[in-house]
């Protein structure tokens, strides 16, 4: 079968992924099933956890129409991340290919969990022809949340603030709403539906009275509400927003980022959205522990002292933190930039990561 036939299929698995939830503690995976002759003949993709994986979906699938024949010899499983080799809330995939009877896989992304990797040495073992690596850059940037808590054993970390266009978080005077556009207020929300959690700090809670809910348009909530981290020594008193039923609230009595990132962890927090205020933002790059920055620049001059960021552990020009942008668009009148750490670069002051510990 031809390279252009596969990476064609690979395509398309990657497109299922994406119907998968975003959330939750699982990866958004797809998988069809190419016949002898090039044409996808069944496709499956990952609905969530607890929920069939996706070449099993695929694979189920398949059987239905071959009503029970067996798979034959040419048919090829192509999925965009590596079969899993474990038990968890569902059995390993590499063991259900394998008694399948299909004879040739195809994977995009190598699964780097201690225990859920090496399905591809399983299927190998049972006689399987396996090749890995298909259009792996496409679907390493695709599943780049679950990759990275998967291989730092932390959550996905994307800092995000909105700003003037000469970096400025609010006026003068302290108001900051609206800096960004109505537009990019709304995509926030879409955001917010698509990560575990939020995080801010007791001083953003106490200034703005945060909700820190996804909200559509209309005002109404989401089905999927993040959980609410809040960061800070600085006691929240009640009737504020935060300690509605819409969403859960953790609090988190320390300054400690570390800490905190550790117990998301364990609580299952696969990605973590920062919209803290200045003091929360720097403290994460200073600590280097943004996996990605998103930045909402609006077209607007406030001047000030008021800066989005201030210390990060940088004191000369040589020191400066370079990044590598991503993604330039704009939302509304808003600029908005994807971008993530240039590694020459990264230079992080390293923080104490015992639990809930000091960090200044």
């Amino acid at each position: 079968m031809s390279n252009e036939v596969i990476e064609t299929a690979m395509r398309r698995a990657l497109e299922l992924a994406l119907l998968g939830p975003t959330f939750g503690v699982n990866p958004q995976v797809g998988a069809v099933v190419v016949d002898g002759e090039g044409q996808i003949v069944a496709e499956g993709y990952h609905q969530g956890s607890g929920s069939k994986h996706a070449e099993i979906v695929a694979l189920e699938a398949l059987a239905e129409k071959l009503g029970g024949s067996p798979i034959p010899n040419d048919f090829t499983l192509v999925v965009t991340l590596e079969p899993c080799n474990h038990t968890g809330k569902t059995g390993p995939c590499a063991e259900a290919i394998v008694q399948s009877g299909v004879q040739k896989v195809v994977f995009a992304s190598t699964d780097p969990g201690e225990n859920s990797g090496g399905g591809s040495a399983t299927l190998r073992a049972a006689g399987i022809e396996v090749t890995g690596g298909v259009l792996q850059a496409e679907a390493d940037e695709q599943s780049r949340v679950w990759l990275t808590a998967k291989k730092l054993g932390r959550p996905f970390v994307t800092l995000k603030w909105a700003s003037s266009l000469d970096g400025r978080a609010a006026a003068a005077d302290g108001s900051s709403r609206w800096i960004s556009s109505a537009a990019s207020r709304a995509e926030t929300h879409v955001l917010r539906n698509q990560v575990d959690a939020i995080l801010v700090g007791t001083g953003t809670v106490l200034a703005d009275d945060s909700e820190l809910t996804a909200r559509r348009i209309d005002g109404s909530l989401y089905d999927h509400q993040p959980l609410r981290a809040v960061l800070g020594e600085t006691p929240i008193p009640a009737g504020f927003r935060v300690y509605n039923e819409d969403a859960e609230t953790v609090f988190f009595n320390t300054h400690s980022i570390h800490g905190a990132l550790a117990e998301l962890h364990a609580r299952g927090v696969k990605h973590v959205l920062v919209e803290g205020g200045p003091t929360i933002a720097s403290k994460f790059i200073k600590y280097g522990l943004v996996d990605e920055y998103l930045i909402y620049l609006a077209p607007k001059l406030l001047g000030g002292d008021m800066l989005s960021i201030r210390k990060i552990g940088v004191e000369n020009i040589d020191e400066a933190r370079g990044l590598i942008i991503k993604e330039v668009r704009t939302v509304g009148n808003d600029l908005v930039i994807r971008a993530v750490d240039d590694p020459a670069t990264r230079h992080a002051v390293r923080a104490p990561k015992t639990a809930l510990s000091k960090e200044n």
